[in-house]
């Protein structure tokens, strides 16, 4: 089954004396998720923004296997901005940006960013495990964003659980669903084709469909 945590930090958890928080999903998929991201990423230089970093795990590890990308972070829960910032400092790595605090829903989110070449224009956007727990506005603004914010040719990520067709991909899945709903119906496990349905609205089209651990997918999107 998907991992799922509305709040790093209140689910028992205990984090870092300077605010790290760790988030035990990060240690089983983070090399399946680069994985992916070797493929369209290696050799690439510019911009790339983590949307809902949550503990900011993820974009350290990120940050360390692509050097010449240049990295921003970021969240809308204050604590998790804390523990994005206490593993920036932590890492004391030089391409990643303090966290921005970042409203998904707002198609214009892309703006707050201030790329290294003064474009505006991001190599790529990477969003794991929000858009099944948060209202579906979200992941509309979240791809019309993408659209807007993402240069030609950029790549956008996007890692969590997915149905194809409405229909479940595991009987965990369905379950996880499931529960969702039943503690904010507007919350559960998207659809492949619904995402890329948003998608190609913002100007973007899907180019894999990458199979992850605990039967969860990277869906991979590209601005043509």
């Amino acid at each position: 089954m998907a991992d799922y945590v509305v709040e790093f930090g209140k689910d028992g958890g205990r984090g870092a004396a300077d605010g790290r928080l760790d988030a035990p999903a990060f240690h089983r998929n983070h090399e399946a998720i680069s994985g992916v991201l070797v493929r369209y990423l290696t050799g690439k230089s510019g911009d790339a923004v983590e949307a809902g970093s949550g503990t900011g795990q993820h974009v350290i590890e990120f940050a360390r296997q692509f050097p010449e990308i240049t990295w921003w972070p970021s969240d809308l829960n204050e604590n998790h901005l804390t523990s994005i910032e206490a593993w920036r400092l932590h890492s004391r790595l030089a391409n990643i940006h303090p966290p921005q605090r970042i409203d998904l829903s707002d198609p214009a989110w892309g703006d707050a960013i201030r790329t290294e070449d003064g474009s505006g224009q991001l190599l790529a956007v990477f969003c794991a495990n929000v858009i099944h727990i948060a209202p579906w506005h979200v992941a509309e603004g979240l791809l019309a964003g993408a659209g807007r914010a993402l240069r030609q040719g950029g790549m956008l990520f996007l890692y969590g659980p997915f149905a194809r067709d409405g229909q479940h991909t595991a009987e965990s899945n369905a379950a996880f669903d499931a529960s969702l709903r039943r503690g904010n119906s507007e919350w559960g496990v998207r659809d492949v084709e619904a995402v890329e349905k948003l998608a190609g609205h913002a100007g973007l089209s899907l180019v894999e469909v990458a199979d992850m651990p605990a039967n969860n997918h990277t869906l991979v999107f590209r601005r043509a």
